[in-house]
């Protein structure tokens, strides 16, 4: 990690602890050195003929080669889009109205992220079939129930390739496979995994794969899909012809340069920010379940992000602890309560974790800017909070009782 990258950490004083990069993540300086030519210098419009569109152009397919060279796929492949959900909205809907004449049946998982899981429920309001696959205990698909879910009528499998609440890794080469076997295109939201873990297409096998920016350290509002050459989608924007005439409208040029330098950022240091976040997460971990008492963690042990830390505190509502470490560190809950209702995340739902500890689920992720400061301050901080917290539960059942 250079030292620009480091010195954009959360030490700074007065800022809270960032440990939410599964939500966001900052921009990373030489994204941002590489993206500031494009706010004024290169404004042209890259359908232009003269030399004003040419460099936004050529900066396009610079940027197009880029993402390509970390998924290893064809620069032509890859469709510039403005996000993950809209990257999951057009493999989705593309896939599944392209091939209506041949079945109306996909198969997905019931701890798919909103911006699939509510493209299936729309794609049920319009006729089609769907399947929401169970997980285990730990968030794991089962091949062999992709295999009995696929039927002659199935056009398109998706399954993400990590969680992102969790972490687990999906086993995704595995089912592709099975899915080229039976002739049904498959589709990855690669939106977590990219930047922590290999997202090649090749070694995955998967025909359509979604990313995020906002994810890699890229700007927020650009993404890309992978569309295996050959492969036929219905058009998701209409309009003039960008973007091979797949995603109409005028480029933004800005993020996709961005996303661009952040995907070749990812690819060069790949390995060594996957073990810089893997040793703060386990860092981490071990200092909360030394600190705490009747702690479970969530997800699969080991087919697990290099960065995500899903744990359960008994007898602590996750919201009220965000609520009393508010301004000093940042993280995201599992549940949270509304008048009374106790609201569990549709994942631990599905891993069926019990009430009594879904509702005291915090997430905790890891990025190549943390530190081991980030991570001693965070221990702190949480083992304090709920100590406190526990404190005041016991004060108040002890009134009671009296």
């Amino acid at each position: 990690m250079n030292q620009r990258s480091v010195s954009a950490g959360n030490t700074e004083a007065g800022k809270p602890v960032y440990l939410d990069y599964n939500a966001t993540t900052p921009t990373d300086p030489d994204v941002a050195e590489a993206m500031r030519p494009y706010l004024a210098e290169y404004f042209g419009n890259p359908s232009s003929s003269y030399s004003y569109g040419i460099q936004t152009k050529d900066a396009i397919e610079n940027a197009r080669a880029q993402v390509a060279a970390l998924l290893e796929c064809q620069p032509h492949e890859v469709v510039f889009t403005s996000g993950g959900t809209e990257s999951n909205n057009f493999a989705i809907k593309g896939t599944a109205f392209a091939n209506r004449d041949r079945g109306n049946h996909v198969v997905t998982a019931q701890i798919e992220h909103p911006a699939v899981t509510q493209v299936c429920e729309y794609l049920e309001r319009q006729g089609f079939d769907i399947t929401y696959l169970q997980v285990d205990e730990f968030g794991l698909i089962s091949v062999s129930d992709v295999e009995k879910a696929i039927s002659g009528r199935t056009t398109l499998i998706t399954i993400m390739h990590a969680n992102n609440e969790v972490g687990t890794i999906q086993p995704i080469e595995q089912i592709s496979r099975l899915a080229s076997e039976k002739g049904v295109t498959f589709h990855t939201d690669a939106a977590q995994s990219a930047g922590k873990i290999p997202v090649s297409v090749g070694d995955l096998g998967v025909d359509l794969l979604s990313l995020a920016g906002h994810k890699i350290y890229a700007p927020k509002g650009i993404g890309a899909l992978y569309i295996r050459q050959g492969l036929r989608l219905e058009k998701f924007m209409h309009g003039a012809g960008q973007e091979r005439g797949m995603r109409a409208g005028t480029e933004n040029i800005l993020g996709i340069v961005g996303l661009g330098k952040a995907c070749e950022i990812a690819k060069r240091d790949l390995s060594r920010n996957a073990s810089r976040m893997r040793d703060m997460r386990d860092a981490l971990y071990k200092g909360l379940f030394e600190s705490l008492e009747n702690v479970r963690l969530n997800g699969h042990p080991e087919r697990r992000l290099p960065n995500t830390l899903s744990f359960s505190i008994q007898g602590v509502q996750s919201d009220v602890l965000l609520g009393k470490i508010k301004g000093r560190l940042a993280a995201s809950a599992g549940a949270a309560c509304h008048s009374g209702e106790v609201d569990i995340s549709h994942v631990l739902r599905a891993m069926k974790v019990p009430e009594d500890w879904a509702r005291g689920t915090i997430r905790l992720s890891t990025g190549k800017m943390t530190t081991e400061s980030d991570i001693e301050t965070a221990i702190r901080i949480i083992a304090d909070a709920v100590s406190s917290l526990r404190d005041t539960a016991d004060g108040s059942s002890m009134k009671r009782r009296l």
